[in-house]
């Protein structure tokens, strides 16, 4: 039997990826102190790496497809094909970014004040790579953690990953530039990609995942209206694409049904129901397909 193997992200990253797959309709099983967990599709075999490690397996062909950061893929230079964009991560829907970090008190402004310092990151080949990018020399060390506590007394700026920049502010920290943008991919292997099987089950795991994150912050809306009010009723619906009109057996009402912001919904409702819709029902969503 054909058998595609996926790399999942283990780390800060797996319980949201586990949530996105449960949303596409894979149920994944992980076993305490266990690398391969279980998942309900007899054709995927799962295997849990570090986020910074999937790109070069990937690359290598010890995985046929895997999800991790663009950050990664960048940092290892590793030659993928990146199939979808999926843009989440452990907190928020916000890109990742990595960002060069100093102190508030530094004299350090721009990136040509980086000239002859020494940066501390885990991120250690990328950061090289946009020095070069604008001509500047520096010494680039890895750090094995608690990046935010080396600045100043161990290297003169970080460059560290944020969501939000909270961390970094609580350590009296402010950012300079950013170095890369990230966000979670799908990435295959050049060999998996030609393979029409493996392309096409790829394919598929890319729509549903990609659906899961676009139903995200949204919700069905259900309601009946007197076609006399149907004018007011659609007015009031911010849709995502022209709502759906159906016929009744009272040839005097419709059933109508949007998707929708979830965000604006509270707003909505009372005007839905003021310009006459009755019997609205609002449900969540698990994918929408484009």
């Amino acid at each position: 039997m054909n058998v595609l193997k996926l790399g999942l992200p283990k780390g800060s990253l797996q319980e949201s990826t586990l949530k996105l797959f449960a949303k596409a309709g894979y149920q994944i099983t992980v076993t305490s102190r266990s690398y391969v967990p279980r998942i309900d599709d007899p054709e995927i075999e799962c295997l849990l790496f570090r986020a910074q490690e999937i790109a070069r397996y990937v690359e290598r062909g010890v995985l046929d497809v895997g999800l991790t950061g663009k950050d990664w893929i960048t940092e290892t230079n590793a030659d993928v094909i990146e199939v979808e964009d999926l843009v989440y991560s452990k907190n928020t829907s916000q890109l990742y970014r990595w960002v060069v970090a100093v102190p508030n008190d530094s004299d350090i402004h721009s990136v040509k004040d980086l000239e002859g310092k020494r940066i501390a990151t885990e991120l250690v080949e990328a950061t090289r790579r946009y020095l070069q990018r604008h001509g500047v020399t520096a010494e680039v060390e890895y750090s094995w953690g608690a990046t935010e506590i080396k600045v100043p007394h161990l290297v003169d700026a970080i460059v560290e990953g944020t969501e939000t920049g909270s961390s970094l502010r609580a350590h009296n920290l402010r950012i300079v530039d950013t170095v890369v943008e990230s966000n979670t991919k799908l990435i295959a292997n050049h060999g998996a990609w030609e393979d029409d099987w493996k392309r096409q089950k790829i394919e598929v795991l890319a729509m549903l995942l990609k659906g899961a994150l676009e139903a995200e912050g949204t919700v069905g809306l259900k309601m009946n209206v007197p076609k006399d009010k149907l004018d007011q009723v659609t007015s009031q619906l911010p849709a995502l694409h022209t709502p759906t009109i159906s016929n009744q057996i009272d040839q005097d009402w419709v059933a109508i049904e949007v998707i929708t912001d979830e965000r604006t919904v509270r707003d909505i409702i009372p005007r839905l129901k003021q310009a006459g819709a009755e019997g609205i029902i609002e449900y969540p969503l698990n994918k929408v397909i484009y």
